[in-house]
């Protein structure tokens, strides 16, 4: 046991030397664990590839959708691609957002293949697992303290603005 516990502190470019599998060295241990347990930090990096499929999709589908209805304005274009008219303004982006997705699902599993890419986002959430993240206390506390500083400098300036206008309206008598 205590050689698996040696072996879950190895950093990313150990890990690749080793041989064995990263998901097999890191879970190392993990018997009983449920699959998000087993998943480590690559459920991390799951759901960054698919946020950003999710993203991919919605974009490309917006996209898709405004060439197609700046397409349908020239007339060249429709005597040309007539199929562009057979569908309603508002039927379009049913079919944007379809190919959309499937542009999204295509580069999602092209970029999981990627064994370069995959490595990288690996290791990305591997650092990322390491990081102390502060409590929530910690948190409250600076946010109060700079929306604290943001109405103090407010208000000074604000008093300031006032102060030098009323000087500025003594001086110059306006």
């Amino acid at each position: 046991m205590a050689e698996v516990d040696e072996k879950t502190e190895l950093e990313p470019s150990e890990l690749a030397e080793t041989g064995a599998p990263r998901e097999s060295i890191v879970n190392a241990g993990e018997d009983d664990a449920g699959v998000v347990e087993h998943l480590g930090v690559d459920k991390y990096v799951f759901a960054a590839f698919f946020g950003a499929g999710i993203g991919l999709a919605f974009l490309v589908g917006k996209m898709l959708a405004a060439w197609w209805s700046h397409l349908v304005e020239f007339p060249w274009v429709v005597r040309e691609l007539p199929w562009l008219l057979r569908y309603a303004e508002d039927e379009r982006p049913t079919y944007t957002t379809t190919i959309g997705a499937v542009v999204g699902i295509i580069a999602v599993v092209v970029c999981l293949r990627n064994e370069r890419l995959r490595r990288w986002a690996d290791d990305v959430a591997l650092e990322l697992s390491k990081v102390t993240w502060p409590k929530r206390e910690t948190v409250t506390n600076g946010t109060i303290v700079v929306i604290c500083a943001g109405i103090f400098a407010t208000v000074y300036v604000g008093l300031l603005d006032r102060l030098w206008g009323f000087v500025t309206m003594l001086v110059y008598g306006a």
